[in-house]
């Protein structure tokens, strides 16, 4: 069953055509990723497809009654009076504030107004959007709800927003960059959810295990044509590839058939009067086919060498303290070795960007020593673009640096020379600064810590803003680099390619220094989850079908009466199957892929059995 069809759309802006002639379909259940470079259009058309802007052409249907719901790059809650509020947003009016008077009746404790809003509940059958933002709550760590949206940061914004879409129950859901901001364990929850889940999907985000994950089609739109692959991310690299090689095979066979045409039509006038009219006519077919085959042939930005001393970087018991109290970097010891390449992780606020600074000089420890070799020269790619002068031309931002740039053993690059291995054309490099895209901007950024020919690159969050293209080529540049990389990044995908260890921050001022990539170290943290789990359940857990009484102040209400004693029916039943559960989970005769989703289903199955505990102790306390 198709949910939405599009049927030959275009959108220009100007002389700049984005796309032409564009049509495909989304079916049911259908989870769809789409691939572009920077400025080909991809949020352009997502706005298309959910009515923020119009196309110049072409049309777009949806099936009857389809709920459609979009999460975009980035959400604004201002507007909303608390977190709770924001959160339920995509749920209709009407049931929103029923569900608001709800929890603000439970709050008070007034019998009445909690008969009311359970009353109310019960018509409108509120209790199955209550239980589901709970459970959204509770799985996307938001837990003050009654706070003020005002001054969230981008990660908090961005899991209000998921739930936000995700209660308005759409059959569609369209994400722009759904990962940005996100933890890991966020990220692999909603990876779970959403391939669990029957409804169907768009996606744009430069995050690939997230696209290999989830999709089983991958749309690419590539100089304003679109490409179908059946599969995941993995699978459409494969795709791609075969279909370029296909193309240059063709293109390859034409241009051998057109080089004899071309050597007969270049014959004498004569000569070709005694041929058949028909042979004239196939060679201007010939070199029409010809022209219209384009093998893409991916940009590359080589690699300098870069010459780094044997002495690098050696820090012993190294410890930054502030405000005399609080340790943030603790007795941290490590000599870089050349071609080092480490990754930097720990939660928000567990010190990453002070121990970046500290290795480059930045700051003065607290205690213990550094010592950087003399032929060290630091790279630093901050994750805050840089503030360029936005009516300065891109070559004339380069060459405020140096008008041309020595390379090692080699012959020095001009300014435009430089800017064109960056991936900017010529004419690209004669427009304004103001003009850019955010990856353009993050290109020219890289472009001039680069050209200082730096030896120890430390990248902090490299990846913002830029498309999958690029960051291809990105990683393939820092694979062929000689010197130090020392990376922080949420992308797990640029993270396993081009790290060899790990310093895992702890958040107690520890730096643990981990042998594997980011892959590996999340395995690794499961694994230790799932030893500690085995050994909680080896413990007794006390089943029983009665609960203390209480002294009962107010009396049930008789849709309370009947709730109650569903809950006493209920909770042996959920207490028996978590046992059950224990069991199998301690026996040791599960796989481990059978031990994980156990884990999943223990920890729904506690979640629910605590929250109708809670329910059930309410109700306790009144008079039956």
């Amino acid at each position: 069953m198709s949910l939405l069809q599009v049927d030959s759309i275009s959108k220009s802006f100007g002389t700049l055509e984005l796309f032409q002639d564009l049509t495909f379909t989304i079916e049911k259940g259908q989870k769809i990723g789409l691939i572009a470079p920077n400025g080909a259009g991809k949020t352009t058309l997502l706005n298309i497809l959910v009515g923020r802007e119009q196309a110049d052409s072409g049309t777009i249907s949806t099936a009857r009654g389809m709920r459609l719901a979009y999460l975009p790059q980035k959400s604004d809650f201002s507007e909303y009076d608390d977190v709770l509020s924001a959160c339920m947003s995509s749920i209709r009016p009407e049931l929103r504030s029923l569900i608001k008077n709800y929890e603000k009746a439970l709050q008070s404790g007034e019998a009445e107004a909690i008969n009311k809003a359970i009353a109310q509940m019960d018509a409108q059958d509120g209790w199955a959007i209550e239980r589901e933002l709970t459970a959204l709550l509770s799985k996307l760590q938001i837990k003050d709800t009654s706070r003020s949206p005002q001054g969230l940061s981008g990660g908090e914004t961005k899991r209000i927003a998921i739930a936000a879409t995700l209660l308005g129950d759409p059959d569609l859901m369209i994400m722009d960059e759904p990962t940005n901001h996100l933890d890991p364990d966020t990220i692999e929850w909603l990876e779970g959810h959403l391939l669990q889940s029957q409804l169907s999907l768009l996606i744009v985000t430069h995050d690939r295990y997230f696209l290999d994950k989830v999709c089983d089609t991958i749309l690419e739109l590539d100089q304003g044509q679109l490409y179908t692959y059946e599969g995941n991310y993995s699978r459409y690299l494969e795709l791609r590839d075969a279909r370029i090689e296909q193309l240059r095979v063709e293109q390859q066979t034409l241009r051998n058939a057109y080089r004899r045409e071309l050597e007969w039509m270049r014959r004498q006038p004569q000569a070709r009067g005694t041929k058949a009219r028909h042979r004239v006519d196939s060679f201007y077919e010939l070199e029409g086919r010809l022209g219209t085959i384009d093998v893409p042939t991916g940009p590359r930005l080589d690699a300098d060498k870069v010459y780094i001393g044997k002495k690098i970087f050696e820090a012993k018991n190294l410890s930054k303290t502030y405000d005399g109290k609080r340790m943030i970097i603790k007795d941290f010891t490590y000599n870089f070795a050349r071609r080092d390449r480490v990754g930097v992780v720990g939660a928000n606020g567990s010190g990453k960007t002070t121990l970046i600074n500290l290795i480059m000089g930045n700051l003065e420890p607290t205690s213990g020593t550094v010592e950087v070799g003399e032929t060290v020269c630091f790279g630093y790619f901050s994750q805050q673009p840089f503030a360029f002068d936005q009516e300065k031309k891109v070559i004339d931002v380069v060459t405020d640096i140096a008008d041309q740039i020595e390379k090692e053993g080699g012959k020095p690059l001009s300014a435009m020379q430089l800017l064109t291995r960056f991936l900017f054309p010529p004419s690209r490099q004669q427009d304004y600064v103001h003009n850019l895209s955010g990856g353009e901007l993050r290109r020219l950024q890289l472009c001039t810590v680069l050209m200082h020919a730096p030896n120890f690159l430390v990248l902090d969050e490299p990846t913002n803003d830029l498309d999958i293209p690029t960051l291809q080529v990105l990683e393939e540049y820092l694979m062929e680099y000689d010197g130090c990389l020392l990376i922080v990044s949420h992308d797990r995908y640029f993270m396993d390619r081009l790290t060899d260890h790990l310093f895992v921050l702890t958040g107690d001022g520890s730096v643990r220094d981990f042998p594997g990539n980011f892959t590996d170290y999340r395995m690794k943290q499961k694994s230790e989850s799932q030893e500690r789990i085995k050994e909680e359940v080896k413990r007794p857990i006390a089943v029983t079908t009665t609960r203390p009484q209480r002294e009962r102040k107010k009396r049930r209400s008789y849709k309370e009466e009947r709730e109650f004693e569903a809950l006493n029916n209920e909770l042996p039943t959920l207490e028996k199957q978590l046992e059950e559960l224990e069991e199998s989970m301690s026996s040791g005769a599960l796989s481990p892929e059978a031990l994980q989703e156990a884990s999943v289903s223990y920890q729904a199955l506690k979640d629910e059995l605590d929250t109708k505990e809670m329910r059930w102790l309410e109700l306790s306390e009144l008079d039956g």
